[in-house]
């Protein structure tokens, strides 16, 4: 038991310091063993008065292992067993006839926050590296440790399921004013006195309240008349948000729902055999993959280069102050860094700088923000209209128009202000940075680093290595994106990189089946259906029909407009939509649909005219493999031809850049969990009945006869 520290105070308090072999604490093999041992201990303990757990290390707890659960084989009882086991020592605990207090130094999430949730007073250290909550749904589990029925028991059906549908993380004052704790300490020093103190005072609340005989749940119970409303609607709601594609939140809000009306014990139970059907089903393969082991890979700095110092990016001039521009200047000055916002006129660097004011306006309206912090922030941004302000700037990232031409003559007439070890970093979209290296005196240090939006909301960057472009560059890239608290990924030079390579087959195939006569309804809920964002005529009205005409143009003048597939019916549709009829999306007053005053929006009545066939029949299943197929197929090019550099980065970039479904685990994972043999069959049925672009990649054939997955 040497990972967990025992001692027992004069008073008769016995104070459980975990400090478990490596970084964190975690519910793994050790921390059983040593779990058990203790609640053995504590049972047959004399003289015992109060226990008291904490933590030796920076985190208080950080639940469950996965790295165990994804290596365990589908035995579901063996599972269910060790599920028992664990949750059994937290039922042992309540059940001491002496008072139990977590003092939480640290994040406590997940199985983290389930201990505590065993013990009948929790204490918190009130810091900003205190996180409170049960994320398990973000990775495509929930909480099964007793999370569900015990938060339920505690503070509601509704409250309980707002934070763990949510995977809401919490600072300590949000976690003390919702209920999920009892108390707070200005001082690591202070957590253990605090717990011993209250123990003292309250030496028979030893009892959980659930325990006690009449208790009721806050709020009641889901069957009372009081509730029947949110039982109503909640389900509705829940499947309207997630399609039906996230099961694991379904069966948490069942369990929830039934907390309120069984015991404890029964509930555990059941909460335990709903978990495992969960956990062994392809919904949690994925997402773990992904989400977590993937993700953590990622910022973990898997693809920058080894050897190199961190960087730290001071000052950077940001060229062009229209929307992405000034997404990327508010996050660089929310990160401290100094930036220079650098526009044709003074006005139009203003107008970008007053985009950062905005959304600080509305953080200071809302409480997050103080105005000393708006203040500090707003006052690292100068928006100029003069190239000598960006003198001495460690990065310069130019984000005009699509054309090669304007970017070019940028780069000659302002490379030039970059500091001695500067480096330059262009947020195109899809011109290829070998190619807009070639006006830069120094192409090693020319990199792309190519922002969604809005900047501000979106977690990735996709970072883009030219044929010169250098490590020291990559590194410093890639240090910026984490300095911005983005998550970058890094793929290797290509027309459209991947995100927009791949994203672009999602909007051509919506193409394709209006041109076909499918209605254009059904072509979004579709696309909705299988788990995107949003259909793909409409984020193609939302990206802009102008911009895919002026990007077309630029790839036909580069002579590549047609390189990874035929886009005869893009261009037919660009021409009907923007040429013939003046529809260039929503930016431009409207494209596939008309949008009004109220927020509200329809279909542009002309598209019926122009393309619907009420004799046209395609099943929805068919319509959903398309969408999907040509984005997986996209992908799977990128990764056999090295655009991708690894399986991880299509995965998150996926997920993060383009809105994959987060259900799949990514483009990539997908194919895993969907079988390597079955995906190529289908692949040659798609190629049948609608042609080549359907066409399975060859990595499909080789993986389907190793039996190796794409990780």
């Amino acid at each position: 038991m040497g990972v967990f520290k025992y001692e027992k105070d004069e008073q008769g308090i016995v104070t459980v310091t975990m400090d478990m072999t490596g970084p964190v604490n975690a519910i793994n093999d050790e921390y059983s063993e040593a779990m058990d041992e203790t609640v053995i201990r504590l049972e047959a303990e004399e003289g015992l008065s109060g226990v008291v757990f904490a933590s030796a290390k920076k985190v208080f707890f950080a639940g469950a292992d996965l790295k165990e659960l994804a290596v365990s084989n589908d035995d579901a009882a063996e599972i269910f067993a060790n599920g028992e086991f664990i949750k059994g020592h937290f039922r042992r605990l309540e059940k001491l006839p002496v008072p139990v207090v977590a003092a939480i130094n640290g994040a406590a999430l997940g199985g983290g926050y389930e201990l505590t949730l065993g013990c009948n007073h929790r204490i918190a250290y009130n810091h900003k590296s205190v996180q409170i909550g049960l994320p398990e749904c973000a990775i495509g589990v929930y909480p099964a440790g007793g999370g569900v029925v015990r938060l339920t028991k505690l503070i509601g059906v509704e409250k309980a399921l707002d934070i763990i549908l949510k995977s809401q993380r919490l600072t300590p004052q949000k976690a003390l004013d919702g209920g999920l704790l009892d108390q707070l300490v200005e001082s690591i020093d202070e957590l253990i006195p605090a717990a011993k103190a209250w123990i003292l005072k309250n030496k028979d609340s030893h009892q959980q309240p659930w325990d006690i005989k009449g208790y009721k749940v806050p709020g009641g119970a889901i069957n009372s008349p009081r509730n029947a409303q949110f039982a109503g609607m909640a389900p509705t709601m829940l499947h309207k948000q997630t399609r039906g594609l996230m099961p694991q939140m379904t069966a948490a809000m069942d369990v929830a729902f039934q907390s309120t009306m069984f015991d404890i014990d029964t509930m555990l139970r059941i909460e335990g055999r709903e978990f495992i059907k969960i956990l062994t089903g392809p919904v949690a393969k994925n997402m773990i993959t992904a989400l977590f082991f993937q993700l953590g890979k990622i910022n973990a700095g898997a693809s920058r280069p080894k050897g190199l110092e961190k960087n730290l990016t001071r000052r950077i001039g940001i060229l062009g102050a229209g929307m992405m521009g000034q997404g990327i200047a508010y996050v660089a000055a929310r990160a401290g860094i100094e930036v220079i916002l650098k526009d044709m006129s003074q006005e139009a660097a203003d107008k970008g700088k007053a985009y950062s004011e905005a959304l600080v306006n509305k953080a200071i309206k809302r409480g997050k923000m103080f105005q000393s912090q708006a203040d500090t922030l707003l006052g690292l941004i100068t928006p100029t209209a003069e190239d000598e302000d960006l003198r001495g700037c460690d990065l310069i990232i130019e984000a005009v128009f699509e054309n090669m031409e304007l970017k070019n003559k940028i780069v000659a007439k302002t490379e030039q202000y970059l500091s001695e070890d500067g480096f330059w970093g262009s947020n195109t979209s899809t011109l290829p940075i070998t190619q807009l290296s070639e006006a830069a005196a120094k192409p090693e240090s020319f990199i792309g680093i190519h922002f969604f939006s809005p900047v501000d909301k979106m977690p990735l960057i996709e970072i883009i290595m030219g044929e010169n472009t250098s490590d020291e560059a990559l590194a410093k890239a890639f240090d910026f994106a984490q300095q911005i608290r983005k998550t970058p990924i890094v793929v290797n030079d290509s027309l459209g990189f991947f995100t927009s390579r791949t994203f672009g087959t999602y909007i051509d195939e919506g193409a394709h089946l209006l041109v076909e006569g499918v209605h254009p309804v059904k072509i979004d809920n579709m696309g909705r259906a299988i788990g995107m964002p949003v259909g793909p005529l409409q984020v193609a009205d939302e990206t802009s029909l102008e911009l895919a005409r002026k990007a077309g143009e630029t790839w036909a003048a580069m002579g590549v407009e047609d390189r990874w597939s035929n886009g005869d019916v893009m261009r037919r549709v660009i021409n009907d939509m923007v040429t013939e009829n003046g529809r260039g999306g929503r930016h431009h007053g409207g494209g596939y649909y008309e949008y009004h005053a109220d927020g509200s929006k329809n279909i542009w009545p002309g598209l019926y005219d122009l393309y619907y066939k009420d004799d046209t029949y395609v099943s929805d299943e068919d319509i959903k493999d398309r969408l999907m197929f040509r984005q997986v197929i996209e992908a799977l090019k990128c990764l056999e031809t090295g655009v991708l550099r690894s399986v991880a980065d299509g995965n998150i970039g996926s997920i993060m850049g383009i809105g994959a479904p987060a259900h799949t685990g990514g483009l990539i994972q997908y194919v895993n969990t969907y079988g390597f043999d079955k995906f190529a069959a289908r692949c040659d049925e798609l190629t049948d009945a609608y042609g080549e672009r359907f066409t399975c990649p060859e990595i499909v054939r080789k993986h389907a006869k190793s039996g190796e997955l794409m990780l």
